[in-house]
Parts: C-alpha cells; sequence; structure tokens
C-alpha cells in the first residue's frame, strides 16, 4: 500500500457543472448538485471530471467550483479531476487547486501513456504537486491513450501514490478483471454504469460516475456485497434501460443534465459548446424514461 489511504469502496458520484441560461457557472447549482449526489448514496464526490466539462472551464472557475463543492461536501470526501495530459500543467493545476481546496481528498488523473514507467512517474509528479494521492483514469475514448491493464497495474503500483484506479478502456469488465486481481488498490468502474454488474462481477469496487439516479448505483452495488450476482442483476436491471438512455454517444451529457434538472439537482441544464445541445426529439424519451423509472428505495433518497 502506498502513502495515501485507498479510496472507500462504494459509489463516487461524478459531478456535473451547471450553468445559467447565459453560460456562467451556477455555483449555487453546484451545491445543490452535490447535496443531491450525497443524499443519494454517494461515498464521495468527484468534480472537474469529463462530465463536468473541466476542459471548458477557466482555471479561475474550476477553483470556484472546487470550493463550491468543497463547501456543499463539508467532511464527506472530494475529489478534483485534473485535465491536461502533459505532467507539468496535470502537477500545476493539481497543485494549485489543493491549495486552494484544503481538505481536498485526492485528484483524479488521466493515463497519459502507454509506458508504465512514464505514467507511474506521471502520476507521482502530480501526487507530490498536490499532496494527495491520485485515481488512475484509464479513458482512451477521451485521452486518445490507450495501455495494456498489466502496464496500467504496473504504473499504479510504481508510482506508490494510488488510491485508485478508474477503468473505462472497454470492454471494461475485462480491464478491471486484469488489474483488480493483481493489486490491492481499488478498481471503479464508469461509463454511465452500463457495465456495472460485470464490473462488479470482475472485481470492481463499485462505480465512479455520473448517473442521474445515483440510488440505483448505489443499491446495485450494495446488492452485490450482500447477494452477489444474482442479487446485483436484480438490482440494476430496473435501472439498466435509463443508463443505456443517458449513454447515447454525442448527446449523453445533455441528456444527462436534463434529467438531472428535472430531478432538482440544478435549476438549468446548459452544455458549453462545443458540446452538443439537447435535440428537441429526445424530450419524449426523457419523460417516458423518468415515467417508467423505478421507485426510489427508502434508504436512498426521494425523487
Amino acid at each position: 500500500m502506498g502513502r495515501f489511504e485507498h479510496l472507500e469502496r462504494g459509489v463516487w458520484g461524478i459531478l456535473p457543472t451547471p450553468f445559467t441560461p447565459e453560460l456562467e457557472v451556477d455555483l449555487e447549482s453546484v451545491g445543490t448538485c452535490v447535496e443531491f449526489l450525497l443524499d443519494r448514496g454517494a461515498t464521495g464526490v468527484v468534480a472537474l471530471g469529463v462530465f463536468g466539462e473541466a476542459a471548458r472551464l477557466s482555471s479561475a472557475e474550476k477553483r470556484q467550483v472546487l470550493r463550491a463543492a468543497a463547501e456543499a461536501a463539508g467532511d464527506r470526501p472530494l475529489v478534483a479531476g485534473i485535465d491536461p495530459l502533459g505532467t507539468a500543467p496535470a502537477a500545476e493545476l493539481a497543485g494549485d487547486l489543493a491549495a486552494s481546496t484544503p481538505g481536498l481528498h485526492a485528484v483524479m488523473v488521466k493515463v497519459p501513456s502507454s509506458d508504465a514507467a512514464v505514467a507511474g512517474e506521471h502520476f507521482a509528479s502530480v501526487s507530490s504537486a498536490a499532496g494527495v494521492g491520485v485515481i488512475a483514469q484509464d479513458y482512451p475514448r477521451q485521452s486518445g491513450v490507450e495501455i495494456h491493464p498489466g502496464a496500467l497495474r504496473e504504473a499504479v503500483d510504481r508510482s506508490g501514490v494510488c488510491v485508485a484506479v478508474k477503468a473505462e478502456a472497454v470492454p471494461s469488465a475485462l480491464a478491471i478483471a486484469r488489474i483488480a486481481a493483481n493489486t490491492d488498490v481499488p478498481v471503479f468502474g464508469g461509463l454511465g454504469g452500463v457495465g456495472l454488474i460485470d464490473e462488479l462481477h470482475a472485481g470492481a469496487a463499485g462505480a465512479m460516475t455520473g448517473f442521474s439516479f445515483p440510488e440505483g448505483l448505489r443499491d446495485t452495488v450494495d446488492a452485490y456485497a450482500a447477494g452477489g450476482f444474482a442479487a446485483a442483476h436484480a438490482a440494476w436491471a430496473p435501472w439498466l434501460p435509463m443508463a443505456n438512455f443517458e449513454g447515447q454517444l454525442g448527446i449523453a451529457l445533455a441528456i444527462r443534465k436534463e434529467l438531472l434538472r428535472r430531478r432538482g439537482a440544478m435549476t438549468c441544464a446548459a452544455v458549453r459548446p462545443p458540446a452538443a445541445k439537447l435535440p428537441p426529439e429526445v424530450v419524449a424519451g426523457i419523460e417516458a424514461h423518468l415515467a417508467s423509472a423505478p421507485s426510489v428505495s427508502a434508504g436512498s433518497g426521494g425523487a
């Protein structure tokens, strides 16, 4: 084990960045979204990820979002996403965000190279700048970097600073199985939860993703811990159509933000260009899926 404590098993909610209709950051809704995630079973919150549109925020806006999220999270763990792939800019941003947000739990860092030694050194450098542990995010569809699961595991172990791995290279369950079997660092699935049951069965410690019904993720992770595959299958099956609907390439962000708006997590579902706006043809689907959503469990918060 490295010098930082591993992330707790469970559901880590990915925080969207709410905007006003004028596309300014809505800091009040940032707090509302954090409370929404935590009230519905999230173990902790990850801000400034891909779903948080971090690449479309200025440095000042990133600090503002993180401070607002930290205030709302209180003593619950908060993670900051680091979007640059280069070591120097990633370390600079991580250090800046950690300095402006006391108590930051960890930073989530994209895998920058297929070379284990290079990736491991990158993780160590970013961690040193921030003074916190690193979540190694393997998301080749967004980063453009593909790394073999064995090389990723080696990079994580060599760095000595990783508190978790977020495995989003497809097929994700296979990648998780190959990483989790050879390291004690917890591995989390993502990708909207579409492969959640198989990821848990492969050894995932939980889910780290955005989903408009985080209580569905939580109930499924808890069901797997209590009753294994069959219990998780029964818990997640009713939610899978919603997860599949949300995950539509190109418009997933707009769909999920509109669903979250309708659930009261934010006041406006705007996305920043060049993200695709919500197509009007999809609205009827949103209404149909909301009408068909499973009843919320008593311990997970209301809709």
